[in-house]
């Protein structure tokens, strides 16, 4: 704080705001940057629980697979299918799934790293439309 004397021989009181401005436009980057990493990815998921094993039932639930190969061929348990039935498939395995015993709805989504982004895409919202969105990607 600096004391100045007017015109009228009065001691005046200033204020140098621009130091505590500087502070507050970095403390204002700092807490930018820190909301951007704290972004969750895309893709995120809670997991469920594992299932509690009963006597005389088997330890693992069927899922249900999805492989996309590099060339664009979809297959959903083991089964081919094309873009023209792949709504259609999708929700009968997810359906057939549903109904059984010892089995699951999840979708495991085996992809080539070579797949193309809009079959991914396609088989996600299929997978959406059939009702089921516990999409999991099977990574090496």
């Amino acid at each position: 704080m600096t004391i100045a004397r007017g015109s009228d021989d009065h001691p005046m009181a200033e204020i140098n705001i621009t130091p505590f401005t500087d502070v507050l436009l970095v403390l204002l980057i700092i807490f930018m940057i820190l909301a951007a990493l704290d972004v969750p990815p895309g893709f995120q998921k809670q997991f469920a629980p594992p299932p509690r094993q009963r006597e005389g039932q088997p330890t693992s639930l069927h899922q249900i697979d999805i492989g996309i190969s590099r060339s664009g061929r979809i297959t959903i348990d083991g089964t081919p299918t094309v873009f023209r039935t792949l709504y259609q498939d999708v929700a009968a395995a997810v359906h057939a799934h549903e109904n059984r015993r010892g089995y699951t709805k999840h979708i495991a989504l085996l992809a080539d790293e070579d797949a193309a982004y809009d079959t991914v895409i396609r088989v996600l919202d299929a997978a959406r439309q059939a009702g089921d969105d516990d999409v999991g990607f099977v990574t090496d």
